[in-house]
C-alpha cells in the first residue's frame, strides 16, 4: 500500500496521474473497528467497479488533538497500526494530511476543488453524513453533494454498523476498555484489543526484582487502558503469555506512560523488536507501593493469578 504524507507530496506524486483517479473516504479511522471495516469494504468494492484506486485520507494529528488537546480522546491506534490494518483490508493508498491551523483554514470550496478534484482526481467519495470540513467547519455533506454534481464524481454516505442495536464507534470502544469490558471491545473491533510497540532498554528494575520485563513506550498523549493485565504477546521469536503493567510506574516516582510485560517461560533477546501485546484479562488497577518488597510480592501474586487464568483458559 502506498503511503503519501503531506499535501506537498500529493501534488508532486506522479502515481496520482495514472488516469485511474481514486475512490476516497476521509476520517480518523481510530481503531479500524467493524464500522470502519464496513466502510472500507464498500470503498474497495467501488474502486474495483470503477477501475480506480481505493484511497483513505487521515489526519495527523487528529483534529481534536490540535484544537482541544487537553480533552482529546485517547488513541486506540497509532498511524502505523492503521496502515497495517487498512492494508489488510485492501486499501491501495493511504494519504496522511498534516493537520495544522493552516490546513484547517482552507475554505471548503478549495478543499474540494483543489485537493479532491485537481490533486486526487476523485471519482467517488464515501463519507459520513455528519462530516464537516474547511474553515470554521463550513463544509458538510450537502456541500459535497453539490460539488459532486458540479465536478462529476459520485458520492454516498456511510451507514452506521450496528451491534446489538448500538452504534459501533471509537468512543464506545474506549468506554468499554475503560470499564474493563474487553469482550465488548473485541466484538466492536472484530479482534482483541492490542498494543504494538518497539522494545527498548529500560532501567532493568524488573530484572532486579526477579521479574525481567520487555518495555515499550506508549507514544500517545493518553492511553485508552491502564493497569495490570494477563496478555498474549506476539514476538519475532513466537507467541508467549505473560502479565503486563500499563501506566506510569508510580512506585518509581512516575515516568512517561509505558508498557512493561513479564513473559512466562521466556529467555530471548527481543530488544529493538516490534511486539504486539494482546489484552486478555484485567487483574487490577495500577497502584503505588510503599516498598520494593511489597511491590515484589504483588508482582508474584499477579503472575500466579495470570497463570491460573491461563490454565483455566486452556482447559475450556
Amino acid at each position: 500500500m502506498q503511503l503519501i504524507r503531506g499535501i506537498h507530496n500529493i501534488q508532486s506524486n506522479q502515481a496520482l496521474n495514472d488516469g485511474r483517479g481514486c475512490v476516497l473516504t476521509i476520517g480518523n479511522f481510530d481503531g479500524v473497528h467493524l464500522g470502519h471495516q464496513r466502510v472500507i469494504k464498500a470503498l474497495v468494492k467501488k474502486a474495483q467497479e470503477l477501475n480506480s484506486v481505493a484511497t483513505v485520507m487521515v489526519f495527523e494529528p487528529q483534529p481534536r488533538e490540535l484544537f482541544t488537546p487537553q480533552t482529546a480522546p485517547a488513541r486506540l491506534t497509532r498511524l502505523r497500526d492503521k496502515y497495517v490494518l487498512l492494508k489488510q483490508l485492501g486499501v491501495e493508498r493511504l494519504i496522511c494530511v498534516n493537520f495544522n491551523r493552516k490546513f484547517a483554514n482552507i475554505c471548503a470550496n478549495e478543499f474540494v476543488e483543489h485537493l479532491l478534484v485537481q490533486s486526487l482526481k476523485i471519482k467517488y467519495l464515501i463519507i459520513g453524513d455528519d462530516f464537516h470540513f474547511g474553515k470554521n467547519r463550513q463544509g458538510n455533506f450537502s456541500t459535497l453533494q453539490a460539488a459532486s454534481k458540479q465536478f462529476n464524481f459520485g458520492i454516498s454516505d456511510t451507514a452506521s454498523c450496528k451491534l446489538d442495536n448500538c452504534r459501533i464507534s471509537s468512543t464506545a470502544i474506549r468506554t468499554a476498555l475503560a470499564h474493563n469490558m474487553l469482550d465488548d471491545a473485541t466484538q466492536m473491533l472484530g479482534r482483541p484489543y492490542s498494543i504494538i510497540g518497539r522494545v527498548f532498554h529500560g532501567d532493568k528494575r524488573g530484572r532486579q526484582l526477579g521479574f525481567p520485563t520487555a518495555n515499550v513506550l506508549l507514544k500517545r498523549r493518553v492511553s485508552p487502558v491502564s493497569g495490570v493485565y494477563v496478555v498474549e504477546v506476539k514476538t519475532g521469536n513466537g507467541n508467549f503469555y505473560g502479565v503486563t503493567n500499563i501506566g506510569s510506574r508510580p512506585t518509581f516516582f512516575g515516568v512517561r506512560q509505558q508498557l512493561e510485560v513479564h513473559l512466562f517461560n521466556f529467555d530471548c533477546d527481543i530488544y529493538g523488536q516490534l511486539i504486539e501485546v494482546i489484552l486478555l484479562k484485567k487483574l487490577r488497577e495500577e497502584q503505588k507501593f510503599a516498598s520494593l518488597a511489597e511491590l515484589t510480592e504483588q508482582i508474584k501474586a499477579d503472575s500466579e493469578q495470570a497463570q491460573q487464568y491461563l490454565r483455566a483458559l486452556a482447559s475450556n
